[in-house]
């Protein structure tokens, strides 16, 4: 039989001949003939079918190293795989809908009126994990203050998360008008920024000196203003549904971002943990500030990549749904993260929304 070009291959599946250099890269689809002094790729007619279920797959959001197993499989088996994956993407694009409903709802300034009086029932814990000798991690959790960090870059990095919650806890003590929620709470992490700077040794360099992330929650009435920098994360859970009100700020978040990778291909990616912005003082990393609105029912957790990072989304919300308070939903969480081998160490707050 004739081989096919790979110009004239790249026409009969639909496919550009810089997909198929690609997909030859990874090994998903060999030519059947390369010449050994142009270089140039050659198909045989019968790899049509394989290179257009790779383009469907592709498609439908597979990541790659899953198209590789689904296309040496049977095709009873293969269908199983692709019915299992799109199960999967329905439950996420759900979950979506879901979070932009909350989004747009306190974007447009719905939910919980401004002057409906509310208090919150909390705790904190830190935990250190299995493996790990030192713990970074810090929590804070008051009436009207709520607080995890997790250090980074070596020893410094205790030092870096405790300096930004101290930095943070004159906060508690203030009363901050609703107004002035996110103002208060930008100048207290210039502060926890400076402080850390002043940890970092004469001459010291940014990118090896002490730094952390951060993520903490002001409120003033029914209002919350929320900083966030790096990979610790808030979730809300409302009405029986969970949502995530932080963004990672993590190298490999950006190539989700930018389509270069799946959620599913992050979160097994070697550099999943790599930070693309942490607070170190140096400026130039500026984090996230946004105000929302709470309301009686509320139940919110801060946690540290220890905690996320090893217990999928599903356990979370369950374990915040099913414990009848702050104490017993930490109890739960930590219980969850010691299962899954607490890799690294954990920092946790959990707070309810009640009304007065």
């Amino acid at each position: 039989m004739e081989l096919l070009t790979i110009g004239a291959f790249a026409r009969a599946v639909r496919l550009s001949p810089k997909a198929l250099r690609l997909y030859d890269e990874l090994g998903l689809l060999r030519p059947a003939l390369v010449d050994g002094e142009s270089g140039y790729r050659f198909y045989d007619p019968a790899q049509v079918e394989r290179a257009r279920l790779i383009a469907w797959l592709r498609r439908l959001g597979m990541p790659l190293a899953r198209i590789r197993e689904v296309c040496d499989l049977e095709p009873g088996a293969a269908a199983e795989a692709v019915a299992d994956h799109w199960a999967r993407v329905e439950a996420e694009t759900a979950a979506r809908g879901r979070l932009a409903t909350f989004l747009v709802d306190h974007l447009s300034g719905g939910g919980a009126a401004a002057d409906h009086t509310v208090g919150v029932r909390y705790a904190a814990r830190t935990a250190s994990g299995l493996v790990r000798t030192s713990n970074e991690d810090a929590a804070y959790a008051g009436a009207r203050l709520l607080a995890v960090a997790d250090g980074v870059r070596g020893p410094g990095g205790e030092l870096a998360s405790a300096a930004a919650i101290e930095a943070l806890k004159p906060l508690e003590t203030l009363a901050v008008p609703e107004g002035d929620l996110l103002g208060a709470l930008a100048d207290a992490v210039a502060r926890a920024g400076a402080a850390i700077k002043e940890l970092a040794g004469p001459g010291e360099a940014s990118a090896r000196g002490p730094a952390t992330t951060l993520t903490a929650l002001l409120r003033s009435g029914s209002r919350l203003a929320l900083v966030h920098v790096g990979d610790t994360r808030a979730y809300v859970l409302r009405g029986g549904e969970m949502f995530r009100i932080t963004h990672d700020h993590t190298l490999v978040q950006a190539m989700v971002d930018e389509g270069r990778l799946t959620p599913e291909e992050a979160a097994s990616h070697p550099s999943r943990s790599m930070l693309a912005r942490a607070l170190t003082g140096e400026g130039g990393a500026e984090p996230d500030l946004s105000l929302h609105a709470a309301e009686a029912g509320d139940r919110y957790l801060l946690c540290s990549d220890g905690l996320s990072a090893v217990v999928a989304p599903d356990s979370l919300h369950a374990a915040l749904a099913g414990a009848d308070g702050p104490e017993a939903a930490l109890d739960a969480l930590l219980a969850l993260a010691y299962a899954a081998g607490a890799p690294d160490n954990i920092a946790c707050v959990v707070a309810d929304v009640v009304a007065l």
